[in-house]
């Protein structure tokens, strides 16, 4: 069953914490990451394990007795599972700094706070068998590596898509253009994702569309083309109907006709075309933005045995393949779609599809370094957080 990114995904991030960068300092996560080292090798299991998770990451049964990948692996590990809901990805980077959590599955706007803050450790991927299949395209990404150093496990990813009502939209889009365009014939009727991670979108399609500004990377934005940026989502906002950060959210706006076109995820296409609803999708010909959530051990762990035993699980074939099916993405483990119930599961979100996932800017966190000759000089998180809160008005 697909379903489950329902109270997940930055709802509506606020300013928590400073980007990591924030200060000036010049390293690929921010300069300050952690001084914590990997585990050298696995021990006796400490008999539990505290996790913080998007909610449907980690089901025991309790939400839908037919769902439970948590119990087989307290009872094959003897590590008991107590989890906290994350709703947020600032939330989760707050209850990471406060030691009492083994773990967290982060999100890519997350992950680099939590690198240099030193809240996280790196992990020893040798202790974690079920490493092997991770597509290799989700490894060793800027996520979730710093200077070659593996800070997480790759739990499952996706894209964030143009959707439109069929009956509505008569000519089938192929750019975002259609959602920037300030005079829309869909005007009220537009949507789009309700968070400063979003600005990412605008920049992408300014990548392709206004190649002058030299944008290489949608995350690593300098004052012009953060700029350029801002002043197309201000543009846009005239058209915007409503904002949206939850998905059950959307599909009402779409089955209402309160939207008609506008940022989506697969699933929720899937949801309403399950209900009736005439809805077609597309990877929009600039390419898209999406994520690639990451299993990241703290550098405070109480359990650290029972997380590694935990991060090897999750992205074990048959569980990663419960857990994406639940949850509605892609799964990490390359064996794992061997396994889903659905056996067009896969193929729905191009889980194998390289091509199709060469053209996904995964969320990042933005941060001062440029990544490149700019230096320090582009904008970091708690300036797209400011910037967010004056598009929106």
């Amino acid at each position: 069953m697909v379903r489950r990114r329902t109270f997940v995904l930055l709802t509506a991030l606020v300013l928590v914490l400073a980007a990591c960068g924030g200060d000036g300092d010049g390293g690929a996560g921010g300069g300050g990451a952690t001084k914590a080292t990997a585990l050298a090798q696995l021990g006796e299991g400490e008999g539990r394990v505290d996790l913080i998770a998007w909610a449907g990451y980690v089901e025991d049964g309790s939400t839908d007795p037919k769902v439970d990948w948590v119990t087989p692996f307290e009872k094959q590990t003897g590590c008991n599972v107590n989890v906290t809901i994350g709703n947020t990805s600032d939330e989760m980077v707050t209850l990471m700094k406060s030691g009492k959590y083994d773990g967290v599955s982060a999100s890519g706007d997350a992950t680099l706070r939590l690198i240099s803050a030193g809240d996280v450790s790196p992990v020893n991927t040798d202790l974690v068998p079920n490493y092997k299949d991770v597509y290799d395209a989700l490894k060793n990404k800027p996520h979730n590596t710093v200077d070659g150093v593996n800070y997480g496990i790759p739990h499952g990813r996706g894209a964030n898509l143009l959707m439109w009502r069929t009956d509505v939209v008569k000519q089938a889009p192929d750019s975002w253009g259609v959602v920037f365009d300030p005079n829309s014939p869909y005007k009220g009727k537009v949507t789009a994702y309700d968070s400063p991670i979003y600005i990412a979108d605008a920049a992408l399609y300014l990548k392709a569309t206004k190649p002058e500004l030299g944008i290489t990377n949608p995350y690593e934005l300098d004052d012009k083309q953060f700029q350029a940026s801002v002043d197309l989502l201000k543009g846009q906002r005239s058209v915007i109907g409503e904002y949206w950060s939850d998905y059950t959210k959307e599909m009402s706006a779409f089955t209402n006709r309160n939207s008609v076109i506008g940022t989506t995820w697969q699933v929720i296409a899937n949801l309403l075309q399950g209900e009736k609803v005439p809805v077609e999708l597309t990877l929009p010909k600039e390419g898209s933005t999406g994520w690639s959530d990451t299993w990241m051990i703290s550098s405070k762990a109480q359990h650290p045995n029972c997380m590694y035993r935990w991060m090897d699980w999750i992205v074990s074939p048959k569980a990663n393949a419960q857990v994406a099916e639940y949850f509605g993405e892609a799964p990490a483990n390359r064996q794992s779609c061997a396994q889903t119930a659905d056996k067009n599961h896969c193929a729905t979100f191009h889980a194998d599809d390289e091509d199709y996932f060469g053209k996904v800017a995964y969320w990042t966190t933005p941060i001062r370094n440029c990544g490149d000759n700019r230096g320090n000089t582009c904008k970091d998180y708690a300036a797209w957080v400011q910037a967010w809160t004056e598009i929106k008005g």
